[in-house]
């Protein structure tokens, strides 16, 4: 095997596979990257056994095929700090790897290509063609609230489900429920629930595309593919369907708050300085005719109050909520304003943009609390999310 590459092109699709590289050593190999020579085009591939991405690199001379695998931070760091503009000669040496450049040359160890796991992927997929830029939105909007803790398998990822024309993600912590939702104009219908790695790398290769992708879940599997790049991953098992999600979101009466989302958020980040000394990060909210009061205080007996303009369909309500939790909630929403729709002080809140449901974030209340009440223990309610 031998080849001539430009350092630019092989740094960037290095780049592209040091997210799923294996970072803890217990497999040594995993640490590695397959580089295969064939018909003129260099191939890079890494696995960490639970996902697989696999991209190209375009050559400026070839010689002969081959393969082997090399370290990829290694390699990586190298090639990383040789000159712009640069050619790099790399070809296999006995059992290591030879890499000549105008100044240099290097010498790395290999491990046989022949113990590389390759990622098994079930053969028949039907994908979808959507829009990066759409698919990378519902994961922005709302991956935030998958869950870390291990409290489930199932939450710690992302569900996302095709069905019925519209393609909808939901994540959840069990605090906390997230989910948006795209118009698809093909009728697939697929689901899943996607490892929260995993979610963050489709993210990151989706963030550096422009075009149409294809995307498909099957039984076990979820892939993406691009011109040069082609991402594999297996799914969480037990996950539940949409329709256990959608129950959690609430519906029926309410009042339904309207505020500036800007002017909101602004007041929730100077609220949450003294909020964030609480154990919850308890964020008092009144709704009245006359607007919108938000308060907070610590143990040391310090306030923090706010005022902001909003406007209440129905009844006067109060209710206190983790001020972080909401903030993010907040933070995604794009439209000028927002809803907060209030179901009662054992209920959960509904955050959305106005007029639509592409978008809505389910928060819990830190603690039921009723008009008239003034002081709110510091102590969470028992989950909706089971």
């Amino acid at each position: 095997m031998e080849i001539t590459v430009k350092k630019e092109d092989i740094v960037s699709a290095l780049n592209t596979t040091l997210g799923v590289v294996e970072k803890k050593h217990t497999i040594p190999i995993l640490a590695n990257v397959l580089f295969e020579v064939s018909e003129n085009t260099l191939h890079l591939t890494a696995t960490d056994l639970t996902s697989e991405v696999t991209t190209n690199c375009p050559l400026v001379n070839f010689n002969t095929e081959g393969k082997t695998t090399i370290s990829a931070r290694k390699l990586n760091d190298l090639c990383r700090l040789i000159p712009d503009g640069e050619e790099i000669n790399i070809a296999m040496a006995g059992e290591k790897i030879s890499i000549k450049t105008k100044k240099g040359k290097y010498s790395l160890s290999t491990l046989p290509s022949e113990d590389f796991p390759i990622f098994s992927a079930e053969d028949e997929n039907t994908f979808l063609s959507i829009p990066s830029q759409d698919l990378r939105d519902l994961i922005v909007s709302t991956s935030f609230a998958i869950d870390v803790s291990g409290w489930k398998d199932w939450l710690m990822g992302l569900f996302i489900s095709a069905n019925d024309g519209e393609l909808v993600a939901v994540a959840s912590d069990a605090i906390r429920l997230a989910t948006a939702k795209k118009t698809i104009e093909a009728n697939h219908s697929f689901s899943g629930v996607v490892p929260r790695k995993s979610i963050n790398e489709i993210s990151r290769f989706l963030s550096d595309h422009s075009g149409n992708v294809d995307f498909a879940i099957n039984h076990s599997t979820v892939l993406l593919s691009t011109e040069n790049l082609v991402f594999k991953s297996k799914l969480i098992s037990g996950g539940h369907n949409l329709d256990y999600f959608q129950r959690v979101i609430p519906s029926g009466d309410s009042s339904v708050l309207e505020c500036n989302t800007k002017e909101f958020l602004e007041a929730l980040n100077r609220i949450s300085v003294l909020a964030n000394d609480n154990l919850y990060n308890e964020v008092h909210l009144h709704a009245s005719a006359e607007g919108l009061r938000l308060n907070a205080n610590t143990k040391l007996s310090e306030v923090a109050e706010e005022s902001a303009k909003s406007n209440l369909s129905g009844d006067e309500f109060k209710t206190v909520v983790n001020g972080s939790v909401l903030k993010e909630a907040i933070t995604h929403i794009k439209t000028d304003n927002c809803h907060i729709n209030f179901f009662g002080p054992d209920k959960v809140i509904l955050v959305s943009p106005p007029n639509t449901n592409e978008q809505q974030y389910v928060v819990q209340p830190v603690k039921p609390v009723t008009l008239g009440s003034e002081t709110i223990p510091a102590e969470a309610t028992t989950s909706n999310v089971d």
